[in-house]
């Protein structure tokens, strides 16, 4: 009767122990995709008095997505680019790229508006003529949520410093960064 009792006892042990080893061993979250994000001017510099055009590019990787300006589902997270600038600089608008509308596994096969690949944000910065400095700052922060087919990522906050030389308004600028902004630069 007491080996009974010891054996019994063991095996309500080892099926404890069986049925714990699981949930300690889960599988490890899948990692944020490595997004990446670049500022670009469409000149080598700005003059006094001109505007000149800036984007940033956010590469995606495939297989991943970021959700648009205006995603479609009510729980999804934005893409927003806020931006801080010299004072006198005057920031025109952010124009989002066109989103790609897709049906997925995460969002119960519901419409989402997306970015894949590579999504350019335009926006233009206006030098005043008497600006007074020889450069000038820019500080963006750019607010996004990245997902697979099958799982969205904690939105992330990702920041990016541009920086372009100010020149006078005769001086000669180069077009630059065309494969951004488009033509022959």
């Amino acid at each position: 009767m007491k080996t009974k009792l010891i054996s019994r006892t063991f095996i309500v042990a080892l099926l404890g122990v069986l049925v714990a080893i699981p949930s300690n061993f889960q599988a490890a979250p899948e990692p944020q995709p490595n997004i990446g994000v670049q500022g670009y001017f469409s000149n080598d510099k700005a003059q006094r008095g001109r505007t000149i055009r800036a984007a940033i590019v956010i590469d995606i990787p495939s297989g991943y997505h970021v959700n648009a300006n205006r995603p479609l589902g009510k729980y999804a997270i934005p893409t927003t680019l806020k931006i801080d600038v010299s004072r006198g600089i005057t920031v025109g608008a952010v124009i989002y790229p066109r989103a790609i509308v897709r049906k997925l596994k995460a969002a119960n096969n519901e419409p989402l508006a997306v970015y894949e690949g590579r999504a350019v944000l335009r926006f233009s910065i206006t030098v005043p003529p008497n600006y007074q400095g020889g450069d000038i700052g820019l500080k963006l922060h750019l607010r996004y949520q990245s997902c697979n087919d099958e799982v969205c990522f904690p939105p992330k906050n990702q920041d990016v410093s541009m920086g372009i030389d100010v020149v006078g308004p005769n001086d000669r600028v180069r077009p630059a960064n065309g494969w951004v902004f488009g033509g022959k630069r």
